[in-house]
């Protein structure tokens, strides 16, 4: 009677062994492909180079706020500021290994991996804020976008860095002739690198987390940056001269992991798209409204702060045009034509 019993508890174990193993090997799968475990919370890690003072900070912030109430405390986002998680090529390795889910670099680093995001750094490209929301947010805004992922990124939209202005310690750059022998620290960028050099400067390529030592130790002599980041990043300390170049604008690239972006459910993945859209319009609103009171805040700083002369900006434009004409060839005539006729569409509005 014993062994009755031992061998039919025997059967009853084995096939539920082998049902619990199942669903095991099913609830790893499923996590694999996305399938969130009940009550487990996904944190997403999110770096970029500003402090948390900076519009995009702000963004992104409120970015984590809508996150985590859209998704009902199932996705957090966890910020880091200041570069703590490293410089912006750094941080998009990290994405492509998929160890960090989130950074937001302008489109200038992005450029040595997908080269036709050079076009945003060509000189003197948009007028005004509304002519870049208008080329950003349109289908050829995401036809660069949608390049990412065979680069293991993913593109959620795009942010604003604003208009790049020059600042140095030794003189004010009113005229072509001022860039002349100028240490002015770049992108890593080939464009950026070859305008300056055109105009007269000696560029410096260096990670942005590295600028303001650049600076302080005269390594290099001035930079190029958004007005709220050169107040946001304390470059008055060792800036004396703020000119108002307004020569390139460019935006910020939401990126995220695409190893952790294809793990998202497509109801998930439609959430944080959205997030970043609607983060992303608070932030373009705030930044404007802080580049205008960093400016008068730089003034009240100590910086002396001088504008270019629209014929001088001609000036410049002649002189960098066989550098634009370039990397026009190299980037591809026919998208850098979608960009100028985006331009020009916006502007017959």
């Amino acid at each position: 009677m014993k062994q009755w019993i031992k061998r039919s508890m025997i059967a009853l174990t084995i096939p539920s062994l082998l049902l619990a193993t199942a669903c095991g090997a099913s609830g790893q799968d499923g996590q694999a492909a996305g399938k969130q475990p009940e009550g487990k919370v996904r944190i997403l890690k999110s770096g970029i180079g500003f402090n948390e003072d900076h519009s995009q900070a702000q963004g992104l912030i409120k970015f984590a706020e809508i996150v985590e109430k859209n998704s009902g405390g199932r996705i957090k986002v966890q910020n880091y500021f200041s570069s703590q998680l490293g410089d912006d090529m750094k941080m998009m390795e990290a994405l492509k290994a998929g160890t960090q889910e989130l950074t937001m670099p302008s489109t200038s680093p992005i450029s040595n991996m997908v080269k036709e995001f050079g076009i945003f750094d060509f000189p003197f490209v948009f007028n005004n804020e509304q002519e870049a929301y208008a080329v950003l947010d349109s289908p050829f805004g995401q036809k660069l976008l949608d390049k990412l992922p065979q680069h293991g990124l993913i593109g959620l939209g795009y942010w604003e860095n604003g208009y790049r202005n020059l600042t140095n310690s030794k003189r004010p750059v009113a005229t072509v002739e001022d860039f002349k022998g100028l240490k002015i620290r770049t992108l890593q960028n080939k464009v950026h690198l070859e305008v300056f050099g055109a105009l007269g400067a000696n560029p410096v390529p260096m990670p942005f987390s590295e600028v303001f030592t650049g600076l302080e130790s005269r390594t290099v002599d001035g930079q190029e940056n958004p007005i709220a980041a050169i107040e946001s990043s304390k470059f008055y300390e060792v800036q004396k001269y703020l000119s108002l170049t307004n020569h390139v604008y460019t935006p910020f690239v939401f990126l995220m992991s695409k190893k952790i972006w294809d793990q998202l459910t497509p109801e998930d993945q439609k959430m944080l798209k959205d997030a970043a859209a609607e983060a992303g319009k608070y932030q373009r609103a705030l930044n404007i409204e802080q580049n205008k009171k960093s400016l008068e805040s730089l003034k009240a700083k100590g910086m002396q702060v001088n504008d270019i002369s629209p014929a001088e900006k001609e000036k410049i434009q002649q002189i960098v045009k066989p550098v634009v004409d370039k990397f026009a060839k190299e980037f591809g005539e026919d998208v850098v034509k979608e960009m100028y006729d985006g331009v020009q569409k916006a502007r017959n509005k």
